[in-house]
């Protein structure tokens, strides 16, 4: 055999010819696109898209190499990248040095212990979640996103920053704004020019404005004094001490802060979501979340010894999560050349490990399109892939807050569940809008009625 026949070869995909259209269809639908292309092509795939190529990897073997065993290789890619413009250089984006030392700053907050501790900050914001929610009892139908976010958003506030974010309500629709500008210039693949004054891109502008002057107040409102304090926020504001040029510091605090608003609500306001409209289709999962959470709790609020009690609503919300993965995407860059799965990865070469595809993956999952908490029950689970199920990425870069957004969601569902019955509204379409998380297009409109009046 020669040097040459040796050599690994490109993975399977569409013709270059191809590209343009390819790109054209990414533009309308880039989750249909690269599900499509995996279905078609098997567990690796490039794919043509204007000048580039995405390389998709669809296994756990593929997902463990390029986020965990040579993860120093790999470097964020396409979709982030674009994100840097408005989230500057914070820890969903910097990549090196700067990372390692945000990262260092930020890990002990998040640490197990201090879990206890937020537990109840938790379930204090989802009581007042669950009053809003009984005023809305037999009315009209209430968009159960917006409510997530504004939830989401007074947790972020009180458990890492010790601040009241509620005069700041608005900035979920500052997000939706950086959002859909980062994945516009994905789909475009940052030919147009960012100056252009195309009505996206000045919306941008403003909401990206709006985000500086909110994180300013918050800095301003904590600078006097971090004595005593050990939030993240605080924490911040030491680190960047250290800085000689106040406008580098006054740029990273920045950088960080927006970047932990954003993370820190939208992928659990996101899994809320999600999981409320499956549970709603499913009348069995329905039933037995509300006799869990009322054998458990009672009439009490959970606190941090409940997270193991609620068992059956954990496996709920997992679920969820594998069906509509709050990190969806997984988008690197390759610094050198590389082998995945025996195919070649070249040098600058865009590489894509896609949770939504992979935890559809047939040789790991029974019937995956089929909504089935079952599949965590830890007695029944069989011996699956650690890197099949990555809802919150994998590797060294794995999201830092990550078991805090589960216990969120898991005291949030048990608490609805024990007391109300959520529907879709008649003739809401439910369609996924991949953004930097996996959100509901256009919110989800739900009736709410009382437990005790339905069931």
């Amino acid at each position: 055999m020669t040097a040459r026949e040796r050599r690994p070869a490109a993975p399977p995909g569409p013709p270059r010819r191809a590209a343009l259209r390819m790109l054209a269809v990414m533009t309308r639908d880039r989750l249909g696109m690269i599900s499509d292309s995996v279905q078609r092509y098997g567990d690796a795939v490039r794919i043509p898209v204007g000048h580039k190529s995405l390389h998709v990897f669809n296994h756990p073997d593929h997902a463990q190499h390029v986020l965990a065993d040579n993860a120093g290789n790999y470097q964020k890619g396409i979709g982030l990248v674009h994100a840097r413009r408005a989230l500057g250089d914070g820890l969903l984006t910097s990549e090196g040095e700067l990372w390692r030392k945000q990262r260092k700053v930020i890990q002990p907050v998040f640490h197990p212990r201090r879990l206890a501790h937020h537990a109840g900050l938790i379930a204090a914001e989802a009581q007042r979640l669950v009053h809003r929610l009984r005023q809305c009892v037999g009315g009209v139908p209430v968009d159960v996103v917006t409510e997530f976010t504004g939830l989401t958003l007074g947790v972020l506030g009180r458990t890492l920053l010790d601040a009241d974010l509620s005069p700041f309500g608005t900035v979920g629709e500052e997000f939706a704004a950086v959002q859909d500008q980062a994945m516009f210039e994905l789909a475009t693949l940052g030919m147009v020019p960012a100056w252009l004054p195309l009505p996206r891109q000045m919306r941008f502008r403003r909401a990206r404005r709006e985000l500086q002057r909110v994180v300013d107040q918050l800095v301003a409102a904590r600078a006097e004094s971090t004595d005593g304090r050990d939030d993240v926020l605080s924490r911040l504001i030491v680190s960047t001490r250290a800085e000689t040029d106040p406008r580098v510091a006054r740029g990273r605090l920045r950088d960080e802060l927006v970047t932990l608003l954003l993370a820190g609500h939208e992928t659990t306001a996101s899994t809320l979501g999600w999981t409320l409209y499956r549970v709603d289709r499913e009348p069995a999962v329905r039933h037995r979340l509300r006799e869990e959470a009322q054998t458990v709790l009672g009439g009490r609020l959970p606190g941090y010894e409940d997270l193991h009690r609620l068992r059956y609503t954990t496996m709920v919300v997992k679920e969820a999560m594998r069906l509509h993965p709050p990190v969806w995407l997984l988008p690197r860059i390759a610094t050198d050349a590389d082998v995945v799965g025996g195919y070649a990865v070249p040098a600058g070469a865009d590489v894509v490990v896609l949770p939504y595809t992979l935890h559809r993956h047939r040789e790991f999952w029974t019937w995956p399109e089929r909504f089935d908490p079952e599949r965590f029950d830890p007695a029944r689970a069989p011996d699956r892939p650690r890197y099949a199920y990555i809802p919150f990425g994998a590797g060294p870069r794995i999201c830092v807050g990550s078991n805090l957004g589960l216990m969120e969601a898991v005291f949030v569902l048990a608490m609805i569940a024990r007391e109300f019955r959520l529907s879709t509204a008649p003739g809401h379409q439910v369609v996924a809008e991949p953004m930097l998380s996996l959100r509901i297009r256009g919110g989800l409109p739900m009736l709410v009625r009382a437990v005790d009046a339905v069931d």
